[in-house]
């Protein structure tokens, strides 16, 4: 058995336990003799007079030091302590010896003994001083054995690759680990720095070697340098290397030890963290953050007169929204990376697209003297776009608004010139879709007048700037009079005055504004009625007509807000009449569906406005159970000048009365308009010949005065 505890610094009431292998009772009697009397320790002796005895009490017991003789009766010489030294090695063992074996315990102790003693020259202090350094021997030779154990063990167990150079000799000590991770067996790898230097990739080799050179001349605390590290198969790892050198008393270093770290996952995870961080997750196209970072260089090198001009196109796709909505928003994802594909397959090398988000895509072409070079290339985008794109058994076409800003005009920021991309983009969606166009300075201006107008738009939905005004519908049989009124909305602008809805509905839609702006038209419009109706009683009562956003329309909680508003203003159901465009309701056919049943169901008319204009489908009028249709002004003017104009209008009256459904003619403005639809038997008509839209004491002058027309 081993050491049972160390031995430096003993105590006098610390007990030694010692075993004693003696045959000789006088022998053993005169060593309990002395070691009694020692002051330095206090000893718990087991004696044994066979060598078998006392390899029996090593197995069974704990002992700080074993005294052997070498002379027993079962055992001589050396072969005595071989034995005992077997059955345990930690143990410390002293030989005792007599004169004549001096040979034997001199080789005992070069096998491994602590020491030796000749039993009658050996006093007590000899005797104790042996015995305790013997165990202070073994506590520190066990320490040493546990520490290369150990040592052992981490360079076994560990991931790093282990080296140790040796500068006296230029040799290098590599750990079987440090050979494996770069897929070599032992003995593969010599001891050659060479070994380890040529394997280093050839651009990392110079910085390395400066790395190396700075902290042997004690520079640096340390060496730490990743680099590459060519394998057996040819291929490279990344590597940390670490090492410290040990230098004489004259700063020279003589040796350095250190490590080798495979660092290929991490390094493999921060490229692909550096890959996420400038592309898009869905496309892998580069995004906004890559996109105007090359855009910056672009503009350094044109600005260094290093490159030639170039250009960018900014877009977005027309009415992406609608394949979310009628196909989900998997099916869209689909198709803007079926779109990012084919980008990517007919840009030139060098160009750069990226997706910017949402269905918004931006490209930078490079070498574009002017602005021809760039509308070649929003060509071939309508192009590649328009061609199919076949998603799990859907056919899908597409086109883009297109926005063009060229290097020419003159920035300073990558910023300036994508936003200007960006303003020509909404100017060529506003000029009708699937088309381009290309940026001046003037719609700078007129961008900036529009951002203006949105922030003062904000600050009076917020504080109610707003009135309403209200046009008259009249029937058009023997008796003209008034049965409604079309509430429309106008802006009381701080500065310029009433602003009529042409010149901001289109930027509330924009924004989102015209939900709490619908959401007041109705509410007014509405109190408003119920008031006329008590103030102007007729049979059937007045009722009121409102547009109503695609916003508010497809709203979950449209159907309630509405049921909120007629009980808050007391106005009935059948008096509410609500204007939607056909594109408003077949871009969101099956929600639409379920909103025009429920508005029925509740009583509150439907009707559509500027019938004719938009999808126009028989079916449609079938599967949607409109009560009314509002013939589009642009059939009306022209009823007195054109046959066919004559011919649709009178079309439109002959369908709508086979289905049961109401009519009104908007936009009638002359005598011969209202004849012609008079003789076409147009039951309502509406339009500046009878009134243009009224403020509220206004109108209630004309009812009041109960005009015929």
């Amino acid at each position: 058995m081993g050491l049972g505890r160390a031995s430096a610094g003993m105590q006098r009431d610390e007990l030694v336990r010692v075993l004693l292998v003696e045959d000789s009772p006088d022998h053993a009697e005169l060593i309990f003799t002395k070691l009694r009397r020692s002051k330095r320790i206090r000893a718990d002796i087991d004696h044994a007079d066979r060598l078998e005895k006392g390899l029996r009490k090593l197995e069974q017991n704990k002992y700080d030091v074993v005294l052997l003789d070498f002379s027993l009766p079962d055992s001589f010489g050396i072969d005595t302590f071989r034995r005992t030294h077997q059955a345990s090695p930690r143990t410390p063992i002293i030989v005792l010896t007599s004169l004549d074996d001096n040979e034997l315990a001199v080789q005992a102790v070069r096998l491994g003994a602590q020491d030796y003693l000749v039993k009658r020259e050996a006093d007590t202090r000899l005797l104790v001083r042996s015995i305790l350094y013997a165990i202070e021997r073994a506590t520190a030779e066990e320490a040493l054995l546990e520490s290369e154990e150990r040592y052992a063990l981490a360079v076994r167990g560990a991931n790093d690759g282990l080296w140790d150079w040796n500068f006296e000799n230029d040799r290098v000590f590599f750990s079987p680990r440090w050979k494996s991770m770069l897929g070599f067996s032992v003995d593969d790898v010599g001891d050659s720095p060479r070994e380890w230097l040529d394997r280093i990739h050839p651009d990392d080799r110079p910085p390395f070697r400066r790395h190396l050179d700075a902290h042997l001349s004690g520079s640096t605390e340390q060496l730490e340098f990743e680099h590459r590290m060519r394998n057996l198969d040819g291929g490279y790892i990344w590597v940390l290397a670490r090492g410290v050198a040990v230098r004489d008393e004259n700063g020279k270093p003589y040796r350095m030890a250190g490590s080798q770290t495979d660092i290929t996952a991490r390094k493999r995870a921060e490229h692909q963290l550096q890959h996420d961080a400038l592309h898009d997750s869905l496309t892998g196209l580069a995004n906004r953050v890559l996109f105007v970072d090359r855009l910056a260089c672009a503009l350094a090198d044109l600005q260094r007169q290093a490159s030639p001009h170039f250009a960018v196109l900014f877009f977005d796709l027309d009415r992406f929204k609608n394949v979310n909505d009628s196909l989900g928003h998997s099916m869209g994802d689909k198709l803007l990376v079926g779109i990012a594909r084919r980008l990517e397959h007919f840009l030139r090398p060098g160009d750069t697209v990226a997706r910017l988000g949402g269905d918004e895509f931006a490209v930078l072409i490079h070498r574009v003297d002017d602005a021809s070079g760039a509308i070649h290339v929003a060509d071939r985008i309508q192009d590649v776009l328009s061609m199919n794109f076949s998603i799990d058994g859907h056919d899908v076409m597409v086109t883009a608004s297109i926005g063009i800003a060229h290097s020419s005009t003159g920035y300073s920021s990558p910023e300036e010139i994508l936003r200007d991309a960006d303003i020509a983009m909404y100017r060529a969606k506003a000029e009708g879709k699937a088309r381009y166009e290309i940026f001046d300075r003037d719609m700078h201006q007129s961008a900036v007048a529009l951002l203006k107008l949105e922030t003062e738009l904000r600050r009076s939905v917020h504080r109610g700037d707003f009135l309403m005004h209200y046009q008259p519908i009249v029937s058009l049989g023997n008796i003209v009079r008034i049965v409604g009124f079309e509430g429309l909305v106008r802006w009381k602008h701080p500065e310029r005055g009433i602003v009529a809805p042409a010149n901001f509905i289109a930027i509330a839609e924009e924004t989102g504004l015209i939900v709490p702006l619908g959401w007041w038209v109705l509410r007014e419009s509405c109190r408003q009625t119920r008031r006329w109706q008590e103030q102007f009683p007729a049979d059937p009562p007045l009722w009121i007509s409102v547009n109503m956003s695609g916003k508010l329309f497809m709203k979950s909680n449209m159907v309630d807000e509405l049921l909120g508003i007629l009980e808050e203003t007391g106005l009935e159901p059948r008096d509410l009449r609500l204007e939607v465009t056909e594109n408003v309701v077949m871009d969101h056919a099956d929600l639409a569906v379920r909103n025009l049943m429920e508005l029925r169901a509740l009583g509150i008319q439907l009707s559509i406005d500027d019938f004719g204009t938009g999808y126009s489908s028989l079916s449609y009028l079938q599967r949607f159970h409109y009560d009314q249709l509002k013939i589009d002004r642009s059939f009306i003017s022209q009823l007195s000048s054109r046959g066919d104009s004559r011919a649709i209008v009178e079309t439109i009256l002959n369908l709508a009365n086979s289905l049961g459904i109401g009519v009104v003619a908007e936009g009638i403005e002359t005598a011969d308009q209202v004849d012609h639809l008079r003789k076409m038997q147009c039951p309502h008509g509406q339009g500046f010949w009878f009134s243009r839209p009224l403020n509220v004491p206004a109108a209630e002058e004309l009812m009041a005065s109960s005009p015929t027309w």
